[in-house]
Parts: structure tokens; C-alpha cells; sequence
């Protein structure tokens, strides 16, 4: 018996939370009468207790994995002075295509309200909600005055700009900073080790939040949480099926079904493994059958498993459209640029790893004051949305590549349309 509950995964594990959380808050909800008990003891010391500490440890992650993890992507793609036009138009593309993707989910979320009629009291954490700012402002305030205040503060922008010169300045100066270019790399590994031992109190976090959530709401917060599970799915859709083809046929010109009939077994396994880096051996064998050099995939595969994070934006954007609406908070128009920039930055260096966009969001929903508690009533199903997003990312991926190679003439067509096979190789993994 112990055996086979060591063999769950943590994925299932957080889903058995989510639900066993949902079960017992509507049982306090409807049939525990003693107030007491109920409230006291139950809603306001164990539950919250146990869904508090959880997001604290959420929050305690957040800055330092942001800002080790930008400073070590952005250091390491300093190959791309070698690489020239090609590393240029790579990163390009796929900051492009997480914009896009950001700027789709909170259209999504904006016309579908999946938030609406959650009725979640607003808590403290919201009192410096970003609502409505001039564009000057919101331009100054991404400027660190004092970057170690911002990082003690927990001010995302700020910290995301000061991580990303660091790491400009590091790329530059690689052989002359050797030693802290190695640090900051250890600190970065210490901070996903870090992140996976907090995830393993996951289940227990997201069974006291679900069990407060649905202790207060009863039915009512059922609804609300299916319709975000639909419209992350509705913009995965979207950027997967209309968007990347479409982007494929104005850049250049060739079929997307002759790609998705090649690429089906490639997302299947992204998703069934919710990993964007163990997909890259597999993203890189069936790009090469489809006519492009390994010179040019084996560099944006890798790069785009570090910073193409189109899924995860999508829902990053329409769990803030989720929480404001819960929250009764309007977010504007200078929220809305501050969300897409933030989602936008919080790709580059996120792990390709399962569930790494939910500390992410944890950044997001800070860029705008927004009560990252509301990320505990999502957390249970991400798992599921998780391989979903997973199979968008190298598929974004891989149609990136394809542009880049063929723009760049290191594609052959005849091999991607099925009028001749690649030559068969010895490639070294």
C-alpha cells in the first residue's frame, strides 16, 4: 500500500488535494452548524493556517528565482553574437509570440469574466493594485532607484530589469567573470532545488486553500473555476491551431498541415510529460525530418525550452483576468501593458520543468498588487492545464524554428513537402 502512494506522481497528488479540499469545504459548508467549530477552528486557524503558509512559501521563492533565473538565461545565449542574424530574429520571434499569447488570454479573459461571480473578499495583499497610470510613470517605475530595495520589496519590474543587465553584462563579459557567472549558475540551481522541495507541500496547501475557498463559497465557486479551466484551453487552442499556422503561412508560405501531421507525435509526448527540455532530443529529430539543419535547431530548440513560454502565458494571463474579476478589482489600461511586459520577461530563464509557471505567476500577480491567494483556488487543476500548455510550447517552438531556418536558408523545402527524405545521420545527443 505504501509502495503504490509513494508511485503518485506529484501532479496527481495536487489534484487529489484540489478535490479532496473541494469535498471537505462544501461539507463544513453546508453541514457543519457549530460555529466553533466551523469557523474557529476549522476555516480560521486550520485551513487558513495551512493555505497561508503555503503561499508564503510561494512568495519566499519568487524574487530569488526570478532574478537568478533571468540573470542565467539571458548570461547564457551570449553565443548569439557568434550566431549572428539568426539568434537575433530566434529570440525575436518567440518574445513576439509570448506577447501575442499574453495579449490573447487577457482578451479572453476579459470577454469570457471566468472570475465573475466568485465574490472572493478582497484582502490586504490588493491595496497596491496597479489600476490606472500614465505611461511615463509606468515606464520610471520599471527603473530600480535602489535594485536592492526593490528586490527586499518584492517590485518585479524593477528586479526583472536589474537581473536583465546583469546578465547583458555578464554575457559580455564572460571570460572576465567566470567565477561569478559560475555563482550566480549555483545560486540558480539552488533556488529550482529550492522550488521543488516547497512543491512537495502541494497538496497539503492546496487542500486547506480549496477547503476555505469552497468552506466560504459553497457551489457558487465551482462555476467560476470550470469557466478559467475553459478559457486557458480556448487560448491554447487559439495559439496553437490559428495562430502559429497562420504565422507559418505569412512567413513562409508553406503547408502547417504537412508540419502538425510530422509534429502530432512530438506534442503528445510533450504532453504526457509536461516538459518542455525532456521534448528537445524528440523536437530536434522530427524538425530535421522536416528539412532543417541541426546547425540551426539545436540552438533555438534548447533557447526556446528557456524563453518561448507561450503556454504558460496564456495562462498567466487569464488567471490575472481570473483574480480581478474574483477580486472585484478593474484593472487598467497601464495594468494590463505592466501584465503583458512582466509575462513577457518572467519567460526568459523560466525552467522548462512541470508547473514552474505557477511561481512565475506568483510574479505576475505582484507586478499588479493582485492577492496571489487567488492562485490557490487554480493550483489544483493546473496540473492538468499543465500538459496542455506544455504541448503549445514546443510547438511554438518548432514552427519558430521552422521560420527561422527557412528565412534564413538553412531549410530544405522538398524534405518538409514530402518530395525527398533526409539523409540519414549520426547525431551525437
Amino acid at each position: 500500500m505504501l509502495t503504490k502512494l509513494k508511485s503518485i506522481s506529484l501532479g496527481n497528488w495536487i489534484l487529489i488535494g484540489m478535490f479532496l479540499g473541494l469535498i471537505v469545504g462544501l461539507i463544513v459548508n453546508f453541514y457543519v452548524t457549530d460555529p466553533y467549530i466551523k469557523n474557529i477552528i476549522l476555516m480560521d486557524n486550520v485551513f487558513y493556517l495551512g493555505g497561508t503558509l503555503f503561499i508564503k512559501l510561494m512568495k519566499m521563492l519568487v524574487v530569488p528565482l526570478v532574478f537568478f533565473s533571468i540573470v542565467v538565461g539571458v548570461a547564457s545565449i551570449s553565443d548569439i553574437k557568434t550566431i549572428g542574424t539568426i539568434g537575433g530574429t530566434t529570440i525575436l520571434i518567440y518574445l513576439l509570440t509570448t506577447a501575442v499569447a499574453i495579449t490573447l488570454a487577457l482578451i479572453i479573459g476579459i470577454v469570457l469574466q471566468p472570475g465573475a461571480g466568485l465574490h472572493m473578499t478582497a484582502l490586504a495583499d490588493a491595496s497596491n493594485v496597479t489600476t490606472n497610470q500614465t505611461l511615463p510613470g509606468a515606464i520610471l517605475n520599471m527603473v530600480p532607484e535602489n535594485p536592492f530595495n526593490s528586490l527586499a520589496n518584492g517590485d518585479m519590474l524593477p528586479v526583472i530589469i536589474f537581473g536583465l543587465l546583469i546578465g547583458i553584462i555578464l554575457a559580455k563579459l564572460r571570460e572576465e567573470t567566470e567565477i561569478m557567472n559560475k555563482a550566480f549558475t549555483e545560486c540558480n540551481r539552488i533556488m529550482m532545488e529550492m522550488t521543488a522541495i516547497v512543491m512537495k507541500f502541494a497538496p497539503i496547501g492546496v487542500f486547506c486553500l480549496m477547503a476555505k475557498t469552497f468552506g466560504s463559497l459553497g457551489l457558487e465557486g465551482i462555476m467560476p473555476l470550470g469557466k478559467y479551466f475553459i478559457c486557458v484551453l480556448i487560448g491554447l487552442a487559439i495559439q496553437a491551431f490559428v495562430v502559429y499556422p497562420s504565422l507559418l503561412v505569412i512567413l513562409t508560405r508553406l503547408n502547417p498541415i504537412n508540419f502538425f501531421k510530422k509534429f502530432i507525435p512530438v506534442m503528445f509526448f510533450a504532453f504526457s510529460s509536461s516538459t518542455s527540455n525532456a521534448t528537445i532530443p524528440l523536437n530536434m529529430d522530427k524538425l530535421y525530418e522536416m528539412g532543417v539543419s541541426r546547425d540551426v535547431s539545436s540552438f533555438t530548440i534548447p533557447l526556446g525550452a528557456t524563453i518561448n513560454m507561450d503556454g504558460t502565458a496564456i495562462m498567466q494571463g487569464v488567471a490575472v483576468m481570473f483574480a480581478a474579476q474574483a477580486y472585484g478589482i478593474d484593472l487598467g489600461t497601464s495594468a494590463l501593458l505592466t501584465v503583458i511586459f512582466t509575462a513577457v520577461m518572467a519567460s526568459i530563464g523560466t525552467a522548462g520543468v512541470p508547473s514552474v509557471g505557477l511561481i512565475t505567476l506568483t510574479m505576475v500577480f505582484n507586478s499588479v498588487g493582485l492577492p496571489i491567494q487567488a492562485i490557490g483556488v487554480i493550483f489544483g487543476i493546473d496540473h492538468i492545464l499543465d500538459m496542455f500548455r506544455t504541448a503549445v510550447n514546443v510547438t511554438g517552438d518548432a514552427i519558430c524554428t521552422i521560420i527561422v531556418s527557412l528565412r534564413n536558408k538553412e531549410m530544405d523545402v522538398d524534405i518538409y513537402n514530402g518530395k525527398k527524405q533526409p539523409k540519414e545521420e549520426k547525431h551525437i545527443m
